[in-house]
């Protein structure tokens, strides 16, 4: 595992097991140009960082909405170079807000395949308080936009406790945040408007939104972390 300030250490294959896909198809990405290159360290040998997983996990979510190689291809190149694994999971996430709910059922298997990763009992025990799969006698109902950040908190370093309290603090703000706005828009619209316009001055403003809202969250809570610092 690395860092953004660390060398990269993956080798093509923990590269793909960590990505919950192939080797096969992690090459595919690289001759299709939607993966940077690797470094090349001694005796030949690639050698990849968190940014590789983070963009194949974003190219994952592209296609999860629908979208062609070569879609996914534009969408990329217009990104800003040099973006590290966490602005690229920003963009996965905000893309992934647009992603219907659909949860699957998987075996156990496939869940880890998924995961890029084995899942011990205590790990399923987790995503499960979290919401994130449902567990059943022979199958796991899963849902694929919280997979990703199920897994990625697993190895984050606090109690379980700790994880859910901020996950009720982030649906409870989210839910009332999505009312108020909702008043607003009723309160802009009118009553006399149809439901066709209603919808579609929704659909505009979605991602306009969404877009602030992810704004004005990451500067709030580096004012926080600032000030939390300044006290210690």
């Amino acid at each position: 595992m690395t860092t953004d300030t660390e060398e990269p250490t993956l080798t093509v294959d923990e590269l793909a097991a960590r990505a919950g896909m192939t080797v096969r198809t992690v090459r595919f990405y690289s001759a299709k140009g939607l993966l940077p290159p690797p470094v090349i360290g001694p005796r030949r040998v690639g050698h990849y960082s968190q940014e590789h997983v983070a963009r194949l996990a974003l190219i994952e979510e592209l296609q999860h909405q629908g979208m062609t190689l070569a879609a996914i291809e534009r969408y990329l190149t217009q990104l800003p170079p040099g973006l590290s694994a966490h602005d690229l999971a920003i963009h996965r996430a905000v893309v992934a807000s647009w992603a219907p709910d659909a949860a699957e059922d998987v075996t156990r298997e496939e869940l880890e395949r998924r995961a890029g990763r084995s899942l011990d009992d205590g790990d399923l025990d987790r995503l499960a308080a979290m919401s994130v799969i449902e567990r059943s006698a022979d199958s796991f109902r899963v849902d694929p936009g919280l997979l990703r950040l199920g897994i990625q908190l697993l190895d984050v370093p606090l109690a379980q406790e700790s994880i859910l309290a901020a996950r009720t603090v982030l649906l409870e703000h989210s839910r009332a945040a999505a009312h108020e706005l909702s008043t607003l828009l009723r309160e802009a619209v009118g009553e006399r408007e149809s439901v066709a316009a209603v919808k579609s001055l929704s659909a505009h403003m979605q991602p306009l939104v969404v877009q602030a809202l992810l704004t004005a969250f990451q500067r709030s809570l580096k004012e926080e972390v600032r000030e939390w610092l300044k006290e210690s």
